[in-house]
C-alpha cells in the first residue's frame, strides 16, 4: 500500500515550535521510525506552509497513492477549499492532529477537512500518524 502523509503550515518547525503542543521530536525523525514500524508499506512524506500546494498534492494523490494521512493544521478551521480537495478524492483521507483540538481556543474546535475525511485523530500527539497509517493498512485488507 501506497501512503501519503501531508502536513500543513508550521509543521516544518515541529520539535522547536510551541512544544508544550507538539513536543521536542522534529517530524523527520519520526518519520523515520514510521518507515521502519512499516516496511509493507511504501509511505512517502510531504509538507508544505501554502494552501494551494497542499490542494494541488491532493489532486495529485489519487494517481500515485492508495491512502492519505493528512495533517492540515491551521488551515483545518479555515480552509473549505482544502475540505473540498479531500472530497474531490477518490482515496482515503485521515487527519490527524497532534494536539487535542478540542481542548485548545475555540476556534480550533471546529474542522472543515474532518468533515471531509473519513475520520480524525487528535491529541495522541506524533503516534496519530502510527495510528492513521495502521488504520489505512488494516483497511485495505
Amino acid at each position: 500500500m501506497r501512503i501519503l502523509i501531508l502536513n500543513g503550515p508550521n509543521l516544518n518547525l515541529t520539535g522547536s515550535r510551541e512544544t508544550s503542543h507538539y513536543g521536542h521530536e522534529t517530524f523527520e525523525s519520526y518519520i523515520l521510525q514510521l518507515f521502519k514500524l512499516f516496511p509493507q508499506a511504501k509511505i512517502v512524506f510531504k509538507q508544505s506552509n501554502i494552501e494551494g500546494e497542499l490542494i494541488n498534492i491532493l489532486h495529485a494523490a489519487t494517481h500515485e497513492f492508495d491512502g492519505v494521512v493528512f495533517n492540515p493544521a491551521a488551515y483545518s478551521h479555515t480552509s473549505i477549499a482544502l475540505a473540498d480537495a479531500i472530497r474531490a478524492i477518490n482515496i482515503p483521507v485521515v487527519e490527524v492532529h497532534m494536539s487535542n483540538i478540542f481542548s485548545r481556543e475555540h476556534y480550533r474546535k471546529h474542522s472543515y477537512t474532518a468533515e471531509a475525511s473519513l475520520g480524525t485523530l487528535a491529541g495522541f500527539g506524533m503516534e496519530g500518524y502510527r495510528m492513521a497509517v495502521d488504520f489505512l493498512l488494516r483497511k485495505s485488507l
